[in-house]
């Protein structure tokens, strides 16, 4: 599959130009030239901060792209597997939506019959969970006012970009679930 290299790995080129002082073109033909075909990531991302003094965050999203655009990484592939996120805001308080995940009770209403470890619970900020499969889950929670919030959680160490779609899928239909049932 071709990519346009105005948008990679869901990034603009404006954007990119806008952070960096380089178009992702501009990024592309530098990298290739510099032979990161067979540069680790760390490396790639390391040489866009030391030489091209490009922030951390933006070296990182730089390097990903380069690899995502030129086939060395998959979307979501991460150095110890896959990784995908939702993201859903819902008419009702942080500390609903948080109690609805940490409740084993108010959880079974949502999500049934899904057996969960909580390894660390913050009030109204995060959970951190393993997944029955393994897999660790954080969940993070952001007020948007007083009556509504948005829920995203963050799904890692799944084993393949088709583990990773699935995950996406299911969590897009679970947090639908979580906002019909709090919006009640």
């Amino acid at each position: 599959m071709k990519r346009k290299e105005d948008k990679v790995g869901g990034i603009s080129s404006a954007a990119v130009a806008k952070a960096t002082g380089r178009t992702w073109a501009e990024w592309l033909a530098l990298l290739d030239k510099a032979g990161a075909r067979k540069m680790p990531h760390r490396e790639i991302a390391r040489r866009l901060q030391v030489r091209h003094k490009v922030p951390q965050w933006w070296s990182q999203m730089v390097a990903v792209g380069y690899e995502q655009a030129r086939g060395l990484r998959v979307p979501h592939q991460k150095a110890d597997g896959f990784e995908i996120s939702a993201t859903k805001t819902m008419g009702a308080p942080v500390d609903r939506a948080f109690a609805a995940w940490k409740d084993p009770a108010l959880r079974e209403k949502w999500l049934p019959r899904t057996p969960l470890t909580v390894r660390k619970a913050t009030p109204h900020k995060s959970i951190r969970i393993l997944w029955p499969d393994g897999t660790t889950l954080s969940v993070n929670f952001w007020p948007k006012g007083p009556l509504k919030c948005q829920v995203v959680p963050q799904h890692d160490g799944l084993g393949t970009p088709e583990a990773a779609e699935k995950m996406k899928a299911y969590w897009a239909e679970k947090l639908e679930a979580l906002r019909t049932f709090l919006e009640k």
